[in-house]
């Protein structure tokens, strides 16, 4: 071995074991475990740590330093928040690096075709054709009220009118966000704590998985079938403690399935068992949804929180989701954006109040999902007819068993088309599947045959079989 390699091998072990214990802790001034957590960010920072180091056994450290486990423990877990330290088990802890941002990495794209890509079905975005004209909402809005007034305006009377007639429950406080996975991300940081469990339907939104992943929750994964999360399975995962059950109550991503009047008691009947458990419905879809959202805050009023996003209804560039559910809950949500933009542009809030009681932009989104129905039905029909069957009844996506997933997506990308690969999705991940978006497919028959063919091909192409 060289002087160099030598050299890096002792730099990469020199605070590791018990003797490296005794080194670090010489290191650490302050004992509290910010005192350790803010030590250990430095010498990371500064490179004496490079990454790949092994670190001391939490007891090992502790003992050099005079302070309990726990206080270790402690700050290993800022500094594993923070992407500095990774644990492995029984191997003990290494350096990961300097302080970064978490990625959210279900969402990033996997992959560039560039300009090999001639069918994208990765992105369920609303088409823009089908979404109404903005240029009146946005004259409406520029007639707010409150226009460029500094209050804080957490939703505006306009659009608190539009929307209260359509809660499913009686909600106490309400707060207009930016979209609704910031809804979901605002609630979830105001109710949860690192470390903290949250049961979730399984599969999900990869979002939503992404969000709670970036918070260091324990993710509790809850069964489902065709109507939606399975009680039982909700009741076994309650015997985890759970603090938070998130799910979504409609048009459900990836699976496309609706939670109805039902299932929505029975879930309410299982959390009653639990009451410290908080309950966050996200109805990403919003007014585009073929069924009514049936809740379990119908039950458990003082318990739910629900999100509504009007983005895939209305448009993107709206930005707008409402928060409605108990007020202390929603009052977190809204103290938490004092701390960034503080509130959604009034213009923009009342640009929605607008659409949404608007009769030409109401039957727009009516054909809309009207055509989106035809869409995702035209292209499970087609899957059907060649041997792949789909189960989604709502929503822009088709949840598409594969034999393989791995060689469905090299399958379809040789033939330049994209796909969402299933485990981004899921929790435990069993039978392999791929999404395939619905929402942009052409309405031509043709072209479908042609889409539908592609994806069948890729289903039941497996490893060892591909020509």
């Amino acid at each position: 071995m060289s002087a160099r390699r030598e050299t890096e091998t002792v730099d990469k072990a020199w605070a590791a074991g018990p003797q490296g214990a005794a080194r670090l802790a010489g290191r650490i001034v302050d004992p509290s475990a910010r005192g350790v957590a803010a030590a250990m960010t430095d010498l990371i920072r500064s490179g004496e740590l490079a990454p790949g180091s092994a670190l001391p056994t939490v007891r090992g450290l502790a003992v050099e330093l005079g302070v309990s486990p726990g206080t270790v423990a402690e700050a290993w877990a800022v500094l594993r928040r923070h992407r500095m330290i990774t644990t492995l088990g029984r191997r003990g802890s290494v350096v990961s690096g300097p302080p970064s941002v978490p990625h959210p990495a279900r969402y990033e794209r996997v992959g560039d075709l560039g300009s090999h890509l001639t069918l994208d079905l990765a992105v369920a975005a609303p088409d823009p054709a089908l979404l109404p004209e903005l240029a009146d909402a946005l004259l409406a809005g520029a007639r707010t009220p409150q226009l460029n007034d500094y209050s804080r305006t957490a939703i505006t009377a306009g659009l608190l009118d539009a929307v209260r007639d359509t809660w499913p429950f009686e909600a106490e406080a309400w707060t207009a966000v930016g979209g609704g996975y910031e809804g979901v991300q605002l609630l979830c940081q105001a109710l949860i704590v690192p470390g903290d469990r949250v049961a979730v339907e399984d599969p999900t939104a990869a979002r939503l998985l992404d969000i709670l992943e970036a918070l260091d929750a324990q993710i509790v994964p809850v069964a489902c079938d065709a109507e939606g999360p399975l009680p039982g399975s909700l009741a076994q995962a309650l015997e985890r403690r759970p603090a938070l059950f998130l799910h979504q109550s409609r048009a459900q991503a990836p699976c496309g399935w609706t939670v109805g009047e039902e299932r929505a008691a029975a879930l309410a009947k299982v959390l009653e068992t639990a009451p410290n458990v908080m309950v966050l419905e996200d109805d990403g879809i919003g007014p585009l949804a073929a069924d009514p959202v049936a809740s379990i805050g119908t039950h458990l009023p003082g318990r739910t929180v629900l999100v509504r996003s009007y983005s895939k209804a209305y448009g993107p560039d709206l930005r707008i989701a409402v928060i409605g559910g108990p007020r202390e809950v929603v009052e977190r949500a809204r103290v938490l954006r004092t701390f960034g933009t503080g509130w959604t542009s009034r213009i923009l809030q009342d640009a929605l109040a607008h659409l949404l009681t608007d009769d030409a932009a109401t039957r727009c989104v009516q054909a809309a999902a009207h055509r989106y129905d035809l869409r995702r039905e035209g292209l499970a029909g087609r899957l059907a007819r060649r041997g792949v069957p789909t189960a989604n009844r709502d929503g822009l996506m088709l949840w598409v068993p594969v034999a393989d997933e791995a060689s469905a997506l090299v399958t379809l990308a040789a033939r330049g088309v994209t796909v969402s690969p299933g485990s981004r999705f899921c929790v435990a991940y069993a039978l392999p599947h791929v999404r395939i978006a619905t929402s942009r497919l052409t309405d031509d028959g043709a072209a479908l045959d042609g889409t539908a063919e592609l994806i069948a091909l890729a289903a039941m192409a497996s490893t060892g079989r591909l020509d």
